[in-house]
């Protein structure tokens, strides 16, 4: 695993896996402006497709950075509230997670529902929930309690959206040799 998150340090230098990273630091940027409000300081949002997708192709240290990038800009261009910055460690960690499972590795159901599931948990619950905690009035459970039931009912779903998205695009990003070629098709009914 660490020649894995070492070997992806080298994409930093290359200007192709450079140029990728700003094309999905604009995606992860544009669509972190559009979400649908469910309660305070609580969001559904769609930018995990781009990170999952880019941390597929990029590994765990570019992917932080990414990361980091794409909260700092989301956040200059579209601000809403005080800036804080633990929502960027947030951004940082879910990358990181996707990144792990996902790169240089092959790509299966199981493998998306870990990933999601343990960014769901750890990061949008775990994290999500102190820097709501610190930032506003109401105790981290309130938070943890509000954010466990739109994590739960959006984790499925969401699992599927990739689970469709890699089905789509492995095929386009391993004949461009962006993935891994021992990757497949995460296709359940095979």
């Amino acid at each position: 695993m660490f020649k894995r998150i070492t070997s992806s340090a080298a994409h930093l230098k290359d200007v192709r896996y450079l140029a990728l990273m700003a094309l999905f630091i604009a995606m992860r940027t544009a669509l972190s402006s559009l979400y649908i409000p469910v309660g305070e300081n609580l969001r559904i949002l769609v930018t995990f497709i781009p990170a999952a997708l880019e941390a597929s192709i990029i590994g765990p240290i570019p992917a932080l950075v990414s990361g980091a990038l794409s909260d700092l800009i989301g956040y200059m261009l579209f601000p809403s509230g005080a800036f804080f910055p633990g929502y960027t460690v947030s951004a940082m960690a879910g990358s990181f997670i996707y990144a792990l499972f996902f790169y240089e590795r092959n790509i299966s159901v199981l493998r998306i529902a870990l990933a999601k599931l343990i960014v769901n948990a750890f990061v949008n619950v775990g994290l999500g929930s102190l820097w709501s905690a610190i930032q506003f009035s109401k105790g981290y459970i309130y938070y943890m309690a509000k954010s466990v039931v739109k994590n739960s009912i959006l984790l499925p779903i969401e699992i599927i959206i990739l689970i469709l998205m890699f089905n789509l695009l492995l095929p386009v990003m391993k004949k461009r040799k962006l993935v891994y070629s021992g990757q497949v098709l995460p296709v359940p009914w095979k």
